[in-house]
């Protein structure tokens, strides 16, 4: 039996979307900037996948510009208006300390090319408050990114004041939606965001998909240069059969959100409430009233969490310490660290996060062989203390 609890890092690809890439592959293998037959049916796809990606987030198909996924798309939005920038004036970047990698490590280059960068603290809940990021406006913040959904706590941030207050202060406003795309409702409109990164694989499309939206009148700075694919914003021949994979998981997404949504949140619940019920001195980390619906991230005291990780992979129980993205990785989490949490609660927490293939009897299982795996790792800790 092998239980799948880590949805935050990839979804497995709906069958429809392999069905759909796989014959992609096989029929549509014209280049879409191709004037002839061949090339105006893969343009269609794109076009196709286009016109699904703009009806999940609420927006116009010619702002969608896709990418290979969520980190070239933060890295297109940061790096865009960066080097779109004209006013020597405004230099500073605004963001918070819980941000995905490739954004602070994008806006960590940026520093050194001159860029002032702001890291905003969040708090033990996990969330900025709109007071906060106000003191941290000034006339020269020329850019302000905060993600909608946090990757390992699942926390959401209210992204609609916080675009608000940046564009009082004349800043734009990007947001990293990855894991908010696909698990809540997200109008790009209703966000009043001016950019929005979202990645396919965390909503059962193909890896390697992604898209930048970009609102009208914003500038830009083309990402690649070359051709004049994705009106001149990004050069290269797109990944046509992937993208058409992508369109048809934003429709699938997007049929299935309200439902979906409101039971992987019961399950997650239950399996919350379990793990709270029977381990002792368990506890959760970040705000649980504001948060998308899959995710709980939950600190067990007296033990190292990537002990218990693979004592749990070997029951056949797939979670994660924390984003993918740092894998491999022995530092503690920096997202518990940016929220201010004692030490040993950044080395001793595990994310599970829920999917459409998630059942009732996967949480109760979890909940049953938990609690001994932990008072076990517990014990061996303790006694190498001793030692």
């Amino acid at each position: 039996m092998r239980i799948y609890l880590d949805y935050n890092a990839t979804t497995p690809p709906e069958p429809e979307v392999v069905e759909a890439v796989s014959r992609a592959l096989a029929d549509t293998y014209g280049n879409p900037s191709s004037v002839h037959a061949f090339g105006q049916q893969a343009k269609a796809g794109l076009d196709m996948a286009r016109t699904e990606v703009a009806r999940l987030i609420d927006a116009d198909p010619s702002a969608v510009v896709f990418t290979s996924g969520g980190t070239e798309a933060d890295n297109f939005a940061l790096r865009g208006v960066a080097d779109a920038a004209r006013d020597p004036a405004r230099r500073r970047i605004v963001t918070t300390g819980i941000e995905h990698e490739a954004v602070l490590n994008t806006l960590k280059a940026l520093e050194r090319e001159g860029w002032t960068v702001d890291v905003v603290p969040v708090g033990e809940t996990g969330v900025l408050s709109p007071s906060t990021l106000q003191g941290h406006l000034t006339p020269d913040t020329a850019l302000v990114s905060i993600m909608h959904a946090n990757n390992e706590v699942g926390t959401i941030q209210p992204v609609a004041d916080l675009a608000a207050l940046a564009h009082e202060r004349g800043a734009l406003f990007h947001t990293d939606a990855v894991q908010s795309v696909g698990k809540i409702p997200v109008s790009v409109n209703e966000l009043g965001v001016d950019l929005l990164s979202l990645s396919g694989h965390k909503f059962g499309g193909p890896k390697g998909t992604g898209a930048l939206w970009i609102r009208r009148g914003v500038r830009l700075a083309a990402h690649l240069t070359g051709g004049r694919q994705e009106r001149n914003r990004r050069a290269g021949t797109e990944n046509v059969p992937a993208l058409i994979g992508l369109g048809v998981a934003a429709r699938l997404a997007r049929a299935k959100l309200d439902h979906v949504a409101a039971s992987i949140a019961r399950l997650r619940d239950r399996l919350e409430e379990g793990i709270l019920a029977a381990v002792p001195d368990a506890v959760v980390n970040g705000a649980r009233d504001r948060r998308v619906p899959n995710t709980t991230n939950v600190s067990f005291p007296g033990i190292e969490a990537e002990s218990l990780l693979i004592a749990l992979d070997l029951e056949g129980i797939a979670v994660s310490t924390g984003s993918a993205c740092s894998s491999g990785s022995l530092e503690p989490s920096h997202v518990l660290r940016a929220m201010g949490l004692p030490a040993p609660r950044t080395r001793n927490s595990l994310r599970f996060s829920l999917g459409s293939g998630t059942t009732a009897a996967d949480v109760e299982h979890v909940i049953a062989v938990l609690p001994d795996l932990v008072a076990k790792l517990r014990r061996l800790t303790q006694a190498a203390a001793l030692h």
